[in-house]
């Protein structure tokens, strides 16, 4: 990254947590974790021993899986969502709806299993969101949801494993 280019982006990130009441399109999140979780530490190892290629691309290095690639865009079960790096529960059937983005989606969240920080890989801020327990990437959230939220959780598929009721 050039010199210049990374300026541009240290003063970017500055200006948008300068300003708190503007939301530039995504939600401003400040989740906190459950203060019962312990929380999972693993070497790259240990994670790479532990988990498939594409979901330690995911969920170790941030990475996103192809649009329409996982089975769970569609699953329509009854049942719970979890973080396929730790198993602990993300999201539950009753929370999940069809976005149409190609990626599975959720209007809510199992309170206090998510955490969030800002996300610039792509210049424009995204808020990013991981499991509280493992750290492992998840997803984006944005403010394009439906009722009763408005808030849409879009989840790689290889990040989860469907546990069905």
């Amino acid at each position: 990254m050039k010199r210049r280019h990374f300026l541009g982006l240290a003063g970017l990130t500055g200006i948008v947590g300068a300003l708190p009441g503007i939301s530039f399109g995504f939600p401003r999140l400040d989740l906190e974790a459950s203060p019962e979780l312990e929380k999972l530490e693993l070497s790259k190892e240990e994670w790479r021993e532990r988990l498939s290629d594409e979901a330690y691309n995911v969920l170790r290095d941030h990475g996103t899986e192809p649009a329409f690639s996982s089975s769970l865009d569609k699953e329509s079960g009854e049942g719970e969502y979890r973080c396929a790096g730790c198993d602990l529960l993300l999201f539950t059937s009753e929370m999940k709806y069809d976005s149409g983005t190609g990626w599975p989606s959720f209007f809510e969240h199992v309170e206090g299993h998510m955490l969030t920080e800002l996300d610039f890989k792509l210049v424009w801020p995204r808020t990013e969101y991981h499991c509280a327990r493992c750290g492992g990437h998840q997803g984006h959230v944005f403010e394009d949801g439906p009722d009763p939220t408005g808030l849409r959780w879009c989840n790689n598929g290889v990040a989860l494993r469907f546990v069905p009721a």
